[in-house]
């Protein structure tokens, strides 16, 4: 489990799914029981869809959110649709997920990129709102190196981090 961490390490979701897949890596995650790879989380197996996402493992981690019925299954699973891309489909999994508690650190994160990259033009809400974002990347996503490419990128990755520690995180240290 180390050695995929320290691989995925330095990743960088793209906008829409690449194929990329390091198989090996899913193999080793898919074919390990959740709760021995991330023992004690909130959300093992949520974390093993996200983690599997950012290795570009879009297949594997649609099939593995798919099945998991918490609020964090359906965000994985409406972040994998949003990179495939699908906005309807996306939008239909982030109904499901509602208010979830990693919104308001990510509304901060989101205005951090923003205020470094005040050329996009791009206006937050006072809340997060994902479909708001989910206009946002399908706006990019014909951009590639663009501007607004790079902001789009670094707020779902700032997504990713903490929806997958949030996933990840001990039951223990929750609220």
């Amino acid at each position: 489990m180390a050695a995929v961490l320290a691989g995925a390490e330095n990743t960088q979701l793209e906008l829409t799914q690449s194929g990329a897949c390091d198989r090996k890596a899913a193999h080793l995650l898919t074919s390990s029981a959740a709760t021995d790879l991330f023992p004690g989380a909130r959300d093992p197996e949520s974390a093993v869809s996200g983690l599997l996402l950012l290795l570009g493992c879009w297949e594997e981690s649609h099939r593995v959110s798919q099945d998991v019925s918490s609020p964090e299954g359906s965000y994985w699973h409406a972040i994998a649709h949003r990179m495939e891309p699908d906005a309807a489909n996306s939008g239909y999994w982030f109904r499901r997920v509602g208010n979830h508690p990693i919104f308001e650190p990510l509304l901060q994160r989101a205005g951090q990129i923003l205020r470094n990259e005040p050329t996009v033009g791009w206006k937050l809400k006072p809340v997060w709102d994902p479909f708001l974002f989910l206009q946002w990347c399908d706006e990019a996503r014909p951009e590639p190196g663009s501007a607004k490419e790079r902001v789009a990128r670094a707020i779902q990755m700032a997504e990713w981090e903490l929806l997958f520690q949030w996933c990840a995180m001990e039951r223990s240290s929750t609220k």
